[in-house]
């Protein structure tokens, strides 16, 4: 057993692609977790999709044993986060498992959206952070002009900051030794009754649910009954271990460590993430306080392509759900698509990897709806509704108000591109409430209508500035906001997968466009098809697909040729309009994938 004393608890945070994981590898490499030929890069991302991508999904736990120069043994729990927006929330539960966070800045790059983001999440629970430089063996890196951009933007003290370079190991000794000098050691007693948080929870195929906890009070060991206390439920541990990074039975976890039990649950909505555990024969009587349960934010409908694989999404998606609880669904079916689920995601890339995952781990083709928010709506009788989906929007006379949700988007950008993002800013409704200086750097601060936000503000952002800005967000809640449900009709039938909330201002200009692309993509049947856009009874744009045209003249030579030609055509007229009303339109995939990739910049 080690004295509490000598451990420390650490989480690794910065922006995306500043080097977290591959500084996990060296500090792993250098405390002898991992033989030689053990060590591969990113070590501790472990799904295929991560190391493709080259970004961190899931947080990952390491304990190491250190020897510091003056010869004592410390014992180190890393967190490796990941720094992607999106999964922010991964972020927040593993810092409230740590005391300190060694913070990674790239040196050629310098502070950027994530950084800040994860920073102030870090120094809201009083954190000590560790400044760490990494990159240093590039050219373009700067470190005097790094370290006053910390200073300046962050507001932390530079003077003790380490250079380093994940991919030489300089620099990484001088980490270890700070972080036996700087970071505090846990407070906790082994005597106490057990206080023990649950910090994450996963499936595993052999195991059942396995869980991540940190042990505040007291111990926890193996064959002892445990009690949550979100659910009152009492189960037995069956089995303790850390990961040194791989796993490792132990007999018990002291106050203070960080490890992982299994105790044969087999549902994962079982484990609350941010729940307190206690021994059930000594329980205790206030719980920690946890975190907010993550909530999705962006909604999609997700169809297969060939209705018999309906089944085999089911089955793929409770899967997925079964190691990620912040993803949700919920069956729908619509007329155009079939069967299929609506799912909840924290954002675009959340969504992104999630599908990527279904096509690539189950074999199933796709097709996604547009990706919308939830908004909520104020009926007149006082009822508060959320929405989702725009088709089941209620009658708009029964509606009071329509509410959407708002974000407070940090955005880091040199400052020649600074002009062209206030103007997509503005052009998305946005409202500017801040904008200040760190070197020839601009950071801006915009209220952001969530809607507008989440189709392509990101791409878009990133082209528009060669790659240079970072933009992080925050959500805010729902305000009011003057928004319409627009219907698309093809042959005067509404086409429920392609009904959008939508700014009024916008409605028109978006209705045109979205008409003008089904045009093109809908091929031409043997009767005119008109395609329109609609807010409740009122057309707002049209246009129509021309009917295949038969040549039924050509036989009629001669004399009273004009009566029998007028006949004809009335006769084909007839037909025509018999082929159109009992017609089925039929709208290829092709026409919804397009519609989809319309530009939403009007």
């Amino acid at each position: 057993m080690s004295e509490i004393s000598h451990i420390r608890n650490f989480a690794i945070i910065a922006h995306i692609d500043h080097g977290k994981s591959t500084i996990a590898d060296r500090i792993i490499h250098k405390c002898g977790g991992l033989s030689e030929r053990e060590m591969k890069a990113q070590v501790l991302d472990s799904m295929d999709i991560e190391r493709e991508r080259g970004i961190t999904i899931k947080a990952q736990t390491v304990k190491l044993n250190y020897t510091a120069k003056d010869g004592k043994k410390y014992i180190f729990n890393i967190i490796d986060t990941p720094g992607h927006v999106d999964f922010s929330y991964e972020v927040s539960r593993s810092l409230y498992a740590c005391e300190g966070s060694i913070l990674i800045v790239d040196s050629t790059q310098g502070v950027e959206a994530q950084t800040l983001a994860n920073v102030y999440q870090a120094l809201d629970i009083n954190h000590e952070i560790i400044p760490v430089l990494n990159k240093i063996d590039l050219p373009a890196s700067d470190i005097d002009k790094t370290n006053k951009q910390i200073e300046d933007v962050i507001g932390i003290d530079t003077s003790n900051s380490v250079p380093c370079s994940g991919k030489t190991g300089e620099g990484v000794e001088e980490i270890l030794e700070q972080i036996v000098q700087k970071l505090p050691a846990p407070k906790g007693l082994s005597n106490e009754k057990l206080k023990c948080l649950l910090v994450d929870s996963w499936y595993d195929t052999y195991l059942g649910v396995v869980i991540l906890v940190r042990v505040i009070n007291g111990k926890i060991s193996k064959n002892m009954k445990i009690k949550m206390m979100s659910t009152n439920q009492e189960y037995l541990i069956e089995k303790v271990g850390v990961f040194t990074p791989k796993p490792k039975d132990i007999n018990e976890l002291n106050s203070g460590e960080i490890g992982f039990i299994t105790t044969g649950i087999k549902v994962l909505s079982d484990t609350k993430v941010g729940d307190t555990i206690c021994d059930a024969s000594h329980p205790i009587q206030e719980a920690l306080p946890g975190f907010k349960p993550s909530k999705p934010v962006v909604f999609c409908g997700l169809f297969p392509v060939d209705s018999s694989e309906y089944q085999k999404l089911k089955d793929g998606l409770a899967k997925l759900q079964l190691n990620d609880a912040s993803f949700s669904f919920d069956a729908e079916s619509s007329s155009a698509l079939g069967l299929g689920f609506r799912c909840g995601f924290l954002g675009l890339l959340h969504l992104e990897i999630i599908t990527e995952r279904l096509e690539r781990e189950f074999d199933i083709n796709l097709l996604t709806t547009t990706p919308g928010v939830v908004y909520k709506i104020h009926l007149n009788n006082g009822e508060i509704k959320d929405l989702q989906n725009p088709s089941s929007l209620p009658d708009p006379t029964l509606i009071k108000i329509i509410e959407e949700p708002w974000i407070k988007a940090t955005i880091i950008t040199p400052d020649q591109y600074l002009g062209s993002i206030i103007k997509i800013c503005q052009n998305k409704r946005g409202v500017q409430t801040n904008l200040s200086y760190s070197g020839n750097r601009a950071v801006i601060s915009y209220e952001l209508p969530l809607n507008e936000v989440v189709f392509d503000f990101n791409d878009r952002l990133k082209s528009m500035t060669s790659g240079y800005a970072s933009f992080d967000y925050e959500i805010l809640g729902h305000r009011e906001g003057d928004l319409v449900k627009m219907n698309i009709l093809v042959n005067s039938e509404s086409v429920d997968a392609l009904a959008m909330m939508i700014h009024k201002d916008f409605a028109q200009a978006t209705g045109r466009e979205v008409c003008e692309k089904l045009k093109d993509l809908i091929p031409r049947h043997n009767f005119m098809i008109p395609i329109q856009a609609a807010i409740g009874g009122k057309i707002i744009a049209r246009e129509t697909i021309k009917g295949y045209k038969k040549d039924v003249l050509t036989k009629i030579h001669g004399g009273g040729a004009v009566d029998r030609k007028r006949k004809l055509l009335e006769k084909q007229k007839k037909g025509k309009a018999r082929a159109k009303q009992f017609g089925k339109v039929e709208i290829p995939q092709e026409a919804f994938i397009g519609v989809l990739k319309i530009n939403k910049e009007n």
